[in-house]
């Protein structure tokens, strides 16, 4: 809900803030560098302007995409995801982001695949920062393990889990950051006065104080853009309940549920926002969103 352009306390934060927030704080060259050293504590002569950012972007919004993605000094690759809930699948996704993003890497560099010489390629490094509350933390998991255990399998994929950093280094920050956010959303909801008093508790703690404090504005734009689905659906669905009263109250709702997520489908698509996103927030195939956008009455501005 906007009053006068501006999200009142009661609006409600997107449920991938933390997802949003981990993006735009490592675009940041600064930031890239000491998550680089986090991961590499024993290399500390890289510089900045030696690593390259190799991130998936949703350029035409419906293909794939990733978190995190660096080469470092043509030598190293790191794909880095961000997770709140666990999902043996983030094993499967990671395997697709690598081969994604090998491919635009053999593209760009003009490498012949088909040559008889080898091609020289950054050596991947794979890894999943989790935040949730999952009591069983392994150090790797493995394609192998999670889904053909006990086979013979021609094809693994190695994924190191992340948990925490050392106190006070950038990844600690981050995940302080999302324990921070989660307690206030405990607290005040999904609302506005939990993103401002995740900011202020984050600046008081030294929490990424210096990013919070740079990009104030943006980050509030980022946690508060993508409104609940719940609140949008109950929003709409009343109002479709009352409208569909003659033909049902149970027809109302279905047809109020499913007009709520094609407006936020809607929105989300106007921010930019991937179709592989939208389709999770929703609850709605791919498929079917390409149609309603194929559909989508052109507005006029």
């Amino acid at each position: 809900m906007q009053e006068n352009g501006r999200f009142s306390n009661q609006s409600k934060a997107k449920k991938t803030a933390k997802d949003s927030i981990f993006r735009d704080l490592f675009e940041n060259p600064k930031y890239l560098l000491q998550l680089y050293q986090v991961l590499h504590p024993e290399d500390r002569k890289v510089t900045e302007d030696q690593i390259s950012s190799v991130t998936i972007q949703n350029v035409l919004l419906d293909q794939m995409y990733n978190d995190l993605g660096f080469v470092v000094k043509e030598r190293l690759l790191l794909l880095v995801e961000a997770q709140s809930t666990w999902s043996k699948n983030i094993v499967i996704r990671v395997l697709l982001y690598l081969a994604n993003t090998w491919k635009e890497y053999i593209q760009n560099k003009k490498l012949n695949i088909y040559g008889s010489g080898g091609m020289s390629l950054p050596k991947p490094e794979l890894y999943v920062i989790y935040t949730g509350e999952r009591k069983e933390r392994p150090e790797w998991i493995f394609l192998s393990e999670e889904f053909f255990p006990g086979q013979e399998c021609f094809v693994d994929v190695k994924v190191r889990m992340l948990y925490d950093g050392k106190e006070g280094d950038i990844l600690n920050q981050y995940v302080t950051f999302t324990k921070i956010y989660n307690e206030q959303v405990k607290e005040y909801g999904r609302t506005k006065e939990a993103v401002l008093e995740t900011i202020r508790i984050c600046k008081n703690r030294k929490i990424l104080k210096e990013y919070l404090e740079s990009r104030e504005k943006e980050v509030v734009d980022i946690m508060m853009t993508l409104f609940d689905q719940e609140y949008a659906v109950e929003r709409y669905g009343d109002e479709k309940k009352a409208e569909g009263k003659a033909e049902g109250l149970a027809e109302g709702e279905a047809k109020g549920t499913m007009k709520a997520k094609q407006e936020m489908t809607y929105k989300l698509v106007d921010r930019r926002i991937p179709l592989e996103t939208i389709s999770e927030i929703v609850e709605i195939s791919v498929e079917v969103i390409k149609k309603w956008l194929a559909e989508r009455p052109v507005t006029v501005r």
